[in-house]
């Protein structure tokens, strides 16, 4: 086929309408959309319907835009009161853990090498091996935490998740030290790769903060005069805070998490519009990355090595990660023994690894194609074992908080963050017009009102003499929500408060 611009927007089209229809498929049954994105690109891929991708180059660099956005919007989801309580056992995990998890792995990779036949890699490679896998995948556990809508006690949902968006850097620096390692003929001098790391952290965390508060300082004063240009603002910083950081040579995937951290946390009109715009973004970037990492791996290539992958797969999932985390947070006695083992359980692999695992294919290391295949199927067996389980494990667990359904709000109005008032949508039964049908016969607490009253199709504003049927819905602001709630219960009615 000839590329063409109609042929790549038809391709293209194509590619992100099929994703979105598995995924809503698999979520019925369980299944981690992510997963699915990646089937639906080696469906699509060179031994699937003949859609030829082999750069992995460009591949990487879908990746890297990609994981920028995802990192970004996930720290600007996180709220600082959140993460302050854990915010310790977050650094271990990130950093100690890490290396941990990466030792570990490469020293079984290692001893495979010596019980299999065929299976020869050096020990330099499998320490880049071990390196590559060795983070959890910020996109997979932002993507499954947030569409299962899994509400978790303890803090872990913070825990994991701020684990999940700083602990790249640390990967991030043990490939590319690995991958210098072995390209060189140069000793490896230890302080140096420390020296290295300690000043790509702080650089790295420096430039997201300043950067940050900067973002958030012109989204207060400056005014741009349309509101859908406000959220490209945003983006622009986005992508400046990673190439600042990268050009100062520190770590641009920790700067754009910290960044997008501080902006998240920061006042400013335009909020709401800009996190729905980057809400929206990173599901694109998710399915856009995935679906480039699937297009590029051969599904034959995965079956000469689907062996070794699923010892090392199986190891990471029962011993390494358990080991690295039991062991990382050690030192936290008031944390249960549930939430430990829960946090070891949400050890998902995915996309950041496979993007780690392009750097020796452009690098040009000659085992890379191998461990390509073997990253590649770690992470499918990673996100079909540990991502499918995740609510029932939290269940199994006690560390799940149980939720009803959320309703689609009928009004889709939302408030600014700065008015504490409650706000909440109420149904009109038989029994709430026991004291009257007219508005002003609602016995409401003081400092609440009807703003909207939805009735069929319509929608209008009340007045007190305005009649109101059964099956109304009403809009209803208060300063005072527990004594809203006990008015609900007095007149029956059904509210989401």
């Amino acid at each position: 086929m000839i590329i063409t611009v109609e042929n790549f927007l038809l391709i293209g089209s194509l590619l992100l309408f099929f994703s979105l229809l598995a995924g809503k498929t698999g979520y019925r049954f369980g299944v981690p959309t992510l997963l699915l994105f990646l089937v639906v690109g080696m469906i699509f891929g060179s031994e699937g319907l003949g859609l030829q991708f082999s750069n992995p180059k460009t591949a990487q660099f879908i990746g890297v835009v990609a994981l920028s956005i995802i990192l970004f919007s996930g720290g600007m989801d996180t709220k600082y009161q959140e993460i302050k309580p854990i915010a310790r056992q977050g650094i271990i995990l990130a950093t100690f853990g890490v290396l941990l998890t990466a030792i570990l792995t490469s020293l079984f990779i290692y001893g495979l090498t010596l019980l299999i036949p065929g299976f020869n890699l050096s020990f330099p490679v499998c320490l880049l091996l071990g390196s590559i896998m060795s983070s959890t995948d910020s996109a997979s556990v932002f993507a499954i935490l947030r569409s299962k809508g899994l509400k978790l006690k303890h803090n872990l949902r913070p825990l994991l998740e701020l684990e999940s968006g700083s602990n790249d850097p640390m990967a991030y620096m043990l490939t590319i030290t690995m991958i210098q390692v072995i390209m060189t003929t140069e000793g490896l001098r230890i302080w140096q790769v420390v020296l290295l790391f300690f000043y790509q952290m702080i650089t790295g965390g420096l430039a997201g903060y300043l950067l940050g508060k900067l973002c958030a300082y012109l989204m207060r004063k400056f005014n741009i005069g349309n509101d859908s240009l406000y959220p490209i603002l945003i983006l622009a910083f986005c992508f400046f805070i990673f190439a600042f950081a990268d050009l100062i040579k520190g770590n641009g995937f920790l700067a754009v998490y910290i960044g997008g951290l501080v902006i998240g946390n920061s006042r400013f009109l335009q909020k709401r519009n800009v996190m729905n715009f980057f809400d929206g973004l990173s599901w694109l970037s998710q399915i856009i990355m995935f679906l480039a990492l699937g297009l590029l791996v051969n599904p034959s290539e995965l079956w000469p090595i689907a062996g070794v992958g699923l010892l090392i797969g199986i190891f990471m999932i029962v011993l390494a990660r358990p080991i690295a985390v039991l062991l990382s947070l050690f030192p936290f006695r008031m944390m249960t023994t549930n939430s430990r083992i829960f946090t070891s359980w949400v050890g998902l692999r995915g996309a950041v690894p496979i993007i780690f695992a392009t750097y020796p294919l452009v690098s040009g290391i000659a085992e890379a194609s191998i461990l390509f295949n073997i990253v590649f199927f770690i992470t499918i067996l990673s996100l079909l074992v540990q991502g499918t389980s995740i609510p029932w494990i939290a269940k199994k667990l006690h560390v799940s908080i149980p939720q009803k359904i959320a309703r689609r709000s009928e009004f889709e109005m939302e408030f600014s963050e700065d008015i504490k008032s409650a706000m909440s949508e109420v149904v009109v039964t038989q029994e709430s017009l026991r004291f009257g049908s007219r508005m002003t016969d609602i016995p409401l607490p003081d400092k609440t009102l009807v703003v909207m009253v939805k009735r069929g199709d319509s929608f209008f504003i009340p007045r007190g003499g305005t009649e109101i049927h059964i099956g109304d819905k009403l809009l209803i602001i208060s300063d005072d929500e527990k004594a809203l709630r006990e008015t609900y219960g007095k007149l029956g009615m059904d509210s989401d408060i």
